[in-house]
């Protein structure tokens, strides 16, 4: 069976202010020693397994052109827009329908574009059984991560462990972020997984389950499907997508769905989801410091710091995150990485939007 991917790169990345901003969001970036962007990765490492015109994009109208700039090989119409953010759920479901369109079934992976996988071997190897999976009957397949730590910043998902296909489990039922003790439960019980946010499944296994349990946004979804190419795409999907309720793929589908199955995820998965992820994915220096720009430090251990032409010099420093840009300067206590919201909250409050 044909197989495609739909990649998800509509997110701001708030949590890597001040690199991160509206214009260009944190998949737009390049976090690694390579200089490859995020979503540059997420499709070259792909690419062995998906004929690049297989390929979509969804994203915005504001992230188009640098969806083009950075990916000239995808071609213009997999970039799919979404006239407004809409959750994961409308987002999923719109690219089944150019699918649906296109090939009228196939294989449809969906994968995040800001995440960084170390084992590509491996990661094409899980995808491919998940591919199998997911043609054998209606089912919906994820993959889950094996938790190292009780982290209460993600989903988890709880498998079956006497209930095999293929090498697959089938899932129990998704939880939301938990707290601490509660995660620590999850993991010493050796029966959760983390929720990488990664899916695969028959476009028409989908479709019939958001028939099934958002049938509004099914309705919808099959009136832009009708519209794909005619001259008022444009105004349909306008019309249409700004209808749909904000829900997520876990929540309208995935915690209610049947035939779930979980694949684990041992290919050195990491969500990048601050900027503490620099600290593990960057080398460090003897002295535990990820450095970047013109920099001289003293006396300065375990900190993350982002630089430019300016020379930043730090004295007697430690666990600490510095990221300098042209118009903003971030200073924070490693502890406090996931706080960086906050600082973009405050900037909305102020109306001091040409920061955000």
């Amino acid at each position: 069976m044909k197989k495609t991917a739909l990649i998800m790169a509509g997110g701001r990345g708030e949590r890597f202010w001040p690199q991160s901003r509206q214009n260009m969001p944190k998949q737009f970036l390049s976090l690694t020693d390579d200089g490859k962007t995020m979503i540059q990765l997420t499709v070259e490492r792909i690419m062995p397994m998906i004929d690049i015109e297989d390929i979509y994009i969804s994203t915005n109208q504001d992230y188009k052109e640098l969806v083009m700039e950075q990916l000239p090989q995808i071609p213009e119409e997999n970039i799919l827009c979404e006239p407004v953010g809409r959750n994961t759920a409308p987002c999923i479901g719109l690219g089944a329908v150019h699918v649906a369109r296109r090939y009228g079934d196939a294989v449809m992976l969906v994968l995040p574009s800001d995440h960084l996988i170390k084992y590509n071997t491996i990661f094409l190897s899980t995808l491919e059984d998940g591919c199998q999976i997911a043609e054998q009957g209606p089912n919906l397949v994820t993959i889950g991560i094996t938790p190292d730590t009780p982290e209460t910043g993600y989903g988890y998902i709880k498998f079956i462990p006497d209930q095999l296909l293929g090498r697959s489990y089938r899932v129990d039922r998704f939880v939301e972020k938990p707290d601490l003790d509660t995660a620590k439960e999850y993991v010493a019980s050796e029966q959760y997984l983390w929720n990488s946010g990664m899916f695969i499944w028959k476009v028409s296994t989908i479709l019939e389950n958001l028939k099934e349990y958002l049938p509004q946004v099914y309705k919808g979804l099959l009136e832009i499907q009708e519209n794909i190419g005619a001259e008022n795409e444009q105004q349909v999907l306008e019309q249409v997508f700004r209808k749909f309720p904000s829900e997520s793929i876990d929540y309208g589908v995935m915690e209610k769905a049947k035939n779930i199955y979980i694949l684990t995820g041992a290919f050195g998965w990491d969500d990048v989801g601050s900027w503490l992820a620099v600290g593990r994915i960057r080398k460090s220096n003897e002295f535990g410091n990820v450095i970047t720009g013109n920099t001289i430090t003293i006396d300065t251990k375990n900190s993350i710091i982002q630089g430019g032409k300016k020379l930043i010099a730090t004295i007697g420093l430690q666990d600490v995150i510095i990221v300098d840009t042209d118009d903003a300067l971030l200073i924070c206590d490693r502890d406090s990485a996931g706080d960086i919201k906050k600082v973009l909250e405050n900037l909305k409050i102020c109306n001091r939007t040409e920061y955000l």
